[in-house]
């Protein structure tokens, strides 16, 4: 198995699916000029602020992911090529690092939030808040299904790193 072409693949999928976070950024963004030219109710107006700090917030994680895993592509090669085992240990490392944290972060802690702000929901009239609890949750929503699919990706490159070290080992 070729280590350094899955380590490449997993990289660049991951350059293919960070820009999403871009995408929603925008739209959140938009939305929030949206709100702020056409909204005519309290409600609408609500919206402007915590559209747009959750249009910010989804571009900053989507330009910061974008651009660690492009300098990543370019990284791997040199590392593979200097040292297999010390890039495959490194890797493994790194993914299962990883791993605890979409554990921990995206599985644990974001659908906590999003229960406590459906609860808030429940209870806050103001419209402010309920603009921000119903925006956190949509931010949080859309968290959750990217990096569903980036934990699926890292996971399966986790296990084929094991199966090179494995090899390596043989």
């Amino acid at each position: 198995m070729d280590i350094l072409k899955a380590a490449t693949d997993w990289a660049k999928a991951e350059l293919f699916s960070t820009p999403f976070f871009i995408l929603f950024g925008v739209a959140f963004m938009a939305a929030s000029f949206g709100f702020w030219q056409l909204g005519k109710t309290d409600m609408a107006r609500a919206y402007i602020t915590p559209t747009l700090v959750a249009g910010g917030l989804l571009m900053i994680i989507g330009l910061g992911l974008f651009f660690t895993n492009k300098a990543r592509v370019k990284q791997f090669e040199t590392a593979y090529n200097k040292d297999v085992s010390a890039f495959v240990a490194s890797e493994i490392e790194r993914a299962e690092s990883t791993l605890k944290e979409y554990t921990t972060i995206v599985f644990t802690a974001v659908p906590i939030i999003i229960a406590a702000c459906a609860i808030v929901l429940l209870f806050a009239n103001a419209p402010i808040w309920r603009a921000s609890m119903i925006t956190t949750i949509a931010m949080l929503v859309i968290i959750l299904l990217v990096d569903g699919t980036a934990h699926a990706r890292i996971d399966a490159y986790h296990k084929q790193l094991l199966s090179v070290e494995k090899e390596l080992k043989n």
